[in-house]
């Protein structure tokens, strides 16, 4: 699968304000929780994708920690534990742009795809379970999310990347409309070093005028 989104695993535990800054600071902690809450549910036609919840933890380490997956992403560690999930749970959907959805079908959770606002733009990132792998769940997300992207938070470009040696995902983000601009090395977590990525482009010009997926339908 492609590189996931970025996450942090830092949590913050709420504490009474006692002064006039940590109630700001409770203030902001306040609205970043409100803003977590305000991921909405999108339909495909055998997908749900919505917002990742505290008990999703145990699917995410069934299949997040298969070596397999991990090593294909960017910043998922191997091995990995509940802690690893707990935390990204915990931290997901509270930075400002960034948008993660877990992707469920038939009401169980098979991965994550997502939007991560970076210093060089929104990247998009998903991974699926093993299981889910060869059956076009991956296609079918990342289409609804990058549906997502132009229409409702109308975003203007998106970038992806696949590891050079992983060409299923690489299919998908050119199913997707996804165009290649070249090659860099990225550090693969999962494997302690870097490893070279193919770079992917995708602009809302080229998304509409090859748009040609049904449109996930917001369900919630």
């Amino acid at each position: 699968m492609t590189l996931a989104t970025e996450v942090s695993t830092s949590h913050l535990t709420p504490v009474p304000a006692r002064d006039a800054k940590t109630d700001v600071k409770a203030s902001a902690k306040a609205k970043a929780n409100a803003n977590a809450q305000c991921i909405p549910a999108l339909k495909t036609e055998r997908l749900v994708l919505r917002a990742p919840l505290r008990s999703d933890v145990a699917a995410i380490v069934a299949l997040a920690g298969d070596r397999r997956v991990a090593e294909n992403t960017a910043r998922i560690p191997h091995p990995y534990s509940a802690a690893d999930a707990a935390g990204i749970i915990a931290a997901v959907n509270h930075k400002d742009g960034e948008t993660v959805f877990a992707i469920e079908l038939d009401g169980a959770l098979i991965g994550m795809c997502g939007l991560d606002p970076r210093s060089d733009g929104v990247e998009l990132g998903y991974w699926l379970g093993v299981p889910f792998w060869n059956r076009g769940y991956a296609t079918e997300a990342a289409r609804a999310v990058i549906d997502y992207a132009f229409g409702a938070l109308g975003h203007e470009v998106l970038h992806s990347g696949a590891r050079v040696s992983n060409p299923a995902s690489r299919r998908v983000l050119e199913k997707c409309g996804f165009q290649w601009t070249g090659v860099r090395l990225c550090r693969i977590r999962a494997i302690n070093s870097a490893a070279p990525i193919d770079r992917f482009r995708l602009d809302r010009g080229l998304w509409a005028s090859l748009k040609s997926w049904s449109d996930a339908r917001q369900v919630a």
